[in-house]
């Protein structure tokens, strides 16, 4: 079984998990612009990860939180190093953890291009109490790196450089501009008669300041809250009884192996209705289940799920 698709669909854990409850063995490549990166399954667990510099687990939990980039699953790939030993569970869970952090820290740190720059303290009082990964992290801001390059220079994943960022952000210690423009090209002189050049001045960059929060760097992330299901109105109540018969329909056509993926979608689907979403997030549901039925049974089950799913709709 060979298969591709886009990480905007569906997010890795869920393809991972798909492939790997039919134990198969294989690579999952991924792009990501030039970026690249790699998953290895061997008989459905999952053994070695690369992207970058980082390899083992720390690489899936990278890898994880794309949200944009292609894969393509080469089935029968194996590879001689084994750097990952924890079950695929345990690191699915983390990832799926990660990625739901990741989502919360892009709200403050939306691109790795970004330029952190210190913020100059006004009436600021008390002392700094910092650990020592937000110094080590403090001490390769120079206005210039971006996020990414400051991540490589510490010895940071892009993850954990960017959560420690998050926190000097809320803070108001740092704040992040966009990256320097690039120099326009100097036009070319004509040949005669020879012509001094000038080029354009830099256009001065404006930084996009955040007020504090008071948040510590190493507080929680916030959750969101829902509503209590009693709380429900009667036209969402009906929404959410047509949830459940799509679930039951997508576990009929997925079967045991696409149960977690299905229940996934569900439950997200559930928890936006309580908050107030309407029929768009089942649509949304339908579609995900859908790409699911894509990698379990094939692309020309994709029709097939969206007709029977949106019958139980």
């Amino acid at each position: 079984m060979s298969f591709q698709g886009s990480l905007s669909e569906l997010p890795l854990p869920d393809v991972i998990q798909l492939v790997s409850s039919s134990g198969k063995t294989g690579c999952f490549h991924l792009t990501d612009g030039d970026v690249k990166g790699q998953i290895y399954i061997q008989e459905g667990r999952i053994v070695h990860a690369q992207v970058e510099d980082l390899s083992g687990e720390e690489a899936v939990y990278q890898l994880a939180i794309w949200s944009r980039g292609e894969f393509f699953f080469e089935t029968g790939a194996s590879v001689a190093a084994n750097t990952i030993t924890k079950t695929n569970t345990n690191l699915l869970m983390e990832a799926a953890r990660r990625l739901d952090e990741w989502r919360v820290l892009q709200k403050k740190v939306p691109s790795m291009e970004l330029v952190p720059e210190f913020v100059i303290p006004e009436g600021r009082e008390g002392q700094i109490n910092l650990n020592t990964s937000e110094w080590l992290i403090l001490s390769k801001i120079d206005g210039r790196r971006s996020i990414k390059a400051i991540a490589n220079a510490s010895s940071h994943s892009t993850f954990e450089a960017c959560k420690i960022l998050y926190g000097l952000i809320a803070t108001n210690l740092i704040r992040l501009k966009e990256p320097p423009a690039a120099p326009a090209p100097r036009p070319t002189p004509p040949a005669a008669p020879p012509q001094p050049s000038f080029s354009a001045s830099t256009p001065s960059l404006q930084g996009t300041p955040t007020g504090p929060t008071g948040r510590p760097a190493n507080a929680p992330l916030p959750r969101q809250t829902t509503m209590a299901p009693g709380t429900m109105s009667p036209a969402t109540l009906e929404l959410a009884q047509r949830l459940v018969k799509i679930r039951d329909t997508a576990n009929a056509l997925l079967g045991a192996g696409g149960e977690a993926v299905v229940q996934k979608h569900v439950v997200a689907a559930r928890l936006a209705l309580e908050r107030g979403a309407g029929i768009e997030v089942i649509e949304q549901a339908i579609q995900q289940i859908a790409s699911a039925a894509a990698i379990l049974k094939g692309p020309q089950a994709t029709d097939t799920a969206l007709g029977r799913l949106r019958a139980a709709r």
